[in-house]
């Protein structure tokens, strides 16, 4: 996992590659504060920095330090920072932007301060602006490719597959993915509703796990092992990681299986109090851009939310991918974590 300490003066790790870029301002900015902590995904570390700050360097004059942690741990930063935050701006998955709302750490944002929140996809604007959805990934089975491509997610089950599975812990979003097909399997419902039939997801999971090799929190570390031959697939992984790899040469696929794939949510919120809150909009801003987004698109491999980007040709049909009650996932996540430790691990 990517853990740094956060100093105004200091450069931030991350997988023991600095992710800092120096940036040059434009006039409007020159007299503000010259650094700003973004807090995002260990798995968006390389293209953020190698991709997009070079960006955010034409256009902001700002030293930007990356933290990179899944959105559970960065939502516990936040808590613990919130009388001072160390935050400026925050890139999580929309279950944790929910606690984070509901908590009060995070500043609405408006079309005055942001005008690209004015330009986005229906439904990627949430709580009156309290964060925006900047990208959307999609999230399948990932799979080296010499070990042959699943066409269900039932072939996770396979006998044949015994320790050669790895999936995300319940403290990552996509760990969702799992028990959402644990639970559709088990009683034969659609996604809409095995979504809440929890008691039968674990009881399907249980049999999974003589297949396990292991259950991460750390998604390149997991993509390594799937990369060497060590792991055969990676179940709900999702395009930004898998892809990526891929077009990097790296013996990896995603794909969706023939019971369906799942919209992943990627939001990007300001913090509450955190320092240079007109920086912050400026940069959430240009996340929301189309030059951004089509760098996004190409490197990270999801779909744009700006209306005004192009989607590349062979990206899933945003419709065709099952988004579930984030609601109802936020809410019960504290609970289904506890019952992953003392059922699953």
């Amino acid at each position: 996992m990517y853990k740094t300490s956060i100093h105004r003066r200091s450069l931030l790790k991350a997988g023991g590659a600095l992710v800092v870029a120096s940036l040059s301002a434009p006039s409007i900015l020159r007299a503000q504060t010259k650094e700003i902590v973004i807090g995002g995904p260990a798995g968006a570390a390389k293209y953020f920095t190698e991709s997009v700050f070079p960006l955010l360097k034409q256009k902001l004059g700002v030293t930007v330090l990356y933290e990179g942690s899944n959105s559970a741990t960065n939502l516990q930063k936040m808590q613990a920072d919130s009388a001072a935050p160390k935050f400026s701006v925050v890139v999580m998955d929309d279950p944790i932007m929910i606690k984070a709302a509901d908590g009060g750490l995070l500043m609405p944002i408006s079309t005055s301060g942001v005008p690209n929140l004015g330009k986005l996809v229906a439904g990627a604007v949430h709580r009156d602006g309290m964060w925006a959805n900047y990208q959307r990934p999609w999230a399948g089975i990932a799979y080296n490719t010499k070990s042959g491509a699943p066409k269900a997610w039932a072939d996770m089950w396979d006998k044949a597959r015994a320790g050669k599975i790895i999936i995300p812990s319940i403290q990552n979003t996509e760990g969702f993915w799992n028990l959402l097909i644990a639970a559709h399997l088990e009683t034969g419902k659609p996604f809409a509703e095995a979504q809440y039939e929890i008691d039968a997801g674990f009881k399907k999971l249980k049999s999974l796990v003589p297949n396990l090799l292991n259950v991460y929190t750390n998604a390149p570390q997991a993509m390594n092992l799937l990369e060497q031959g060590e792991a055969q697939m990676i179940g709900g992984q999702f395009s930004a990681y898998t892809l990526t790899r891929k077009a990097e040469g790296a013996p990896v696929d995603l794909r969706i299986p023939a019971e369906g794939g799942f919209a992943m949510p990627s939001g990007i919120a300001k913090v509450k109090g955190g320092p240079a809150p007109e920086l912050a909009d400026a940069v959430i801003d240009a996340f929301l851009g189309t030059e951004i987004q089509a760098v996004l698109a190409a490197k990270a491999v999801v779909a744009p939310t700006n209306t005004d980007a192009a989607i590349p040709a062979g990206y899933p049909d945003p419709a065709s991918l099952f988004a579930p009650d984030w609601a109802f996932v936020a809410k019960e996540r504290g609970k289904w974590a506890e019952r992953w430790t003392t059922e699953l691990l």
